[in-house]
């Protein structure tokens, strides 16, 4: 998997369908191999996104929050820290 011209890697659910160990193992893959692009993660679940730098929070088709993972959790009305839990 190699995209040296590529700025911008768009995924959408890309580890829906697998187990957490597979989960892990594609999202350190990803992190390394595009560390100097701009990735896209569209996902339901939390781990996946936990360690990205910005969450994007959309309500109804706008915007609502977007901030780092631990600004949005240490927020208490903030809809992805109850997302979070």
């Amino acid at each position: 998997m190699c995209f040296p011209l590529m700025q911008v890697l768009c995924i959408d659910e890309a580890t829906a369908s697998v187990d957490q160990k597979t989960d892990k193992l594609l999202q350190q893959t990803i992190r390394e191999k595009f560390r100097d692009k701009t990735v896209l993660t569209i996902a339901h679940r939390i781990n996946t996104i936990m360690d990205c730098d910005r969450v994007l929070v959309m309500h109804a088709g706008k915007v609502v929050e977007f901030d780092t993972p631990a600004a949005l959790c240490q927020s208490d009305d903030s809809i992805f820290q109850r997302m979070v839990g």
